[in-house]
Parts: C-alpha cells; sequence; structure tokens
C-alpha cells in the first residue's frame, strides 16, 4: 500500500496543476531561483556550525562533558554508554550514528543500551544546526530560550526513551 503514496500523490498533483492552469515549470524555476539566494544567506551559519561541531569533538571536549555527564544521566536512568551519545545528539546527526554504530557493536544490538540509543538518536534532532539554518534564515536575531529548552526537551526525551526501552 505505503509503495503507490507517492505515485498517487504525484498523479494527483499533476491533475490539480492541470485543472488550475498552473505553470509548473515556472514555478519550479522560481522556487529555484528563491532558493539559490537562500543558500547564499545560510552557508556561512552552516559552515561555522560545521567548524564548531569538528572543534568540540577533535578537542576531546565531547568526551570530557560525557564523563562529568555519565553519573548525573546514571541517576535518570540512562546508561552510562550513552553519556557521549547524549552529549553528541545535539551537535552532530553523523558523530550520533558513527556513536550508535559503536555502541551496537559493543553492548550487542539486542542489549539495553543498544536499544536505548536507536531510540535517542532516531527522535532526536540536531539543535544548534537547525537552529542555525533557521534563525539565520528568518528576523529573529535573539534566540533567548530556543537553544536551552531545545536541550532540556532532549534530555527529557533520552529519559523517556530509556525508560519506554526498559519497559518494552
Amino acid at each position: 500500500m505505503s509503495v503507490y503514496i507517492l505515485p498517487v500523490l504525484l498523479i494527483l498533483l499533476i491533475v490539480y496543476c492541470a485543472v488550475k492552469r498552473v505553470k509548473v515549470y515556472d514555478c519550479f524555476l522560481a522556487g529555484a531561483r528563491d532558493s539559490l539566494s537562500l543558500v547564499k544567506n545560510i552557508f556561512p551559519y552552516i559552515a561555522a556550525i560545521f567548524i564548531c561541531i569538528e572543534a568540540f569533538k577533535a578537542s576531546g571536549l565531547a568526551q570530557a562533558l560525557a564523563d562529568v555527564l555519565q553519573k548525573p544521566l546514571s541517576y535518570l536512568g540512562i546508561p552510562s554508554e550513552l553519556a557521549q551519545l547524549i552529549a553528541l545528539v545535539p551537535l552532530s546527526g553523523n558523530g550520533t550514528i558513527a556513536l550508535l554504530e559503536s555502541i551496537i557493536k559493543d553492548c550487542g544490538p539486542d542489549s539495553y543500551p543498544a536499544r536505548c540509543a536507536a531510540v535517542i538518536s532516531g527522535a532526536t534532532e540536531t539543535i544548534f544546526y537547525i537552529a542555525a539554518v533557521y534563525f539565520s534564515s528568518s528576523s529573529v536575531k535573539k534566540l533567548r530560550y530556543a537553544i536551552p529548552v531545545s536541550l532540556f526537551c532532549t534530555l527529557m526525551g533520552a529519559v523517556v526513551a530509556c525508560a519506554l526501552c526498559r519497559v518494552m
């Protein structure tokens, strides 16, 4: 059934455009033209956040932060093997996937830490990357509470994910 969703949506889109007499190609070109200016405006923010993330990981601060977080996270029900994953989730999606692979390899695919890590990495987002992209392309210049609230929600999501993995 799910195999037919995309083709059906495309056919419906074509029929809708034909009925409304929309010049699809012209609309596509206008969107592509607008996206180039958006990329030009966003690129410096994306480059800066990627450089900061790589510097954070290469300097060893990610591991140091994970070592500090290990004990408090264990009180919240998060396995100690996931401390570095929790520290890296808001920063890097690729780093999270690499750590997930490492956790699965070290603990086994059916272990409690591996299941928790899979749920956490699949259900969280790279907060700083998203904030850089969204806030750089909007008129909002003061982040105020966006980052702290996002980090808190990520932590609570990890706690709930581990609790659900323990029950299931």
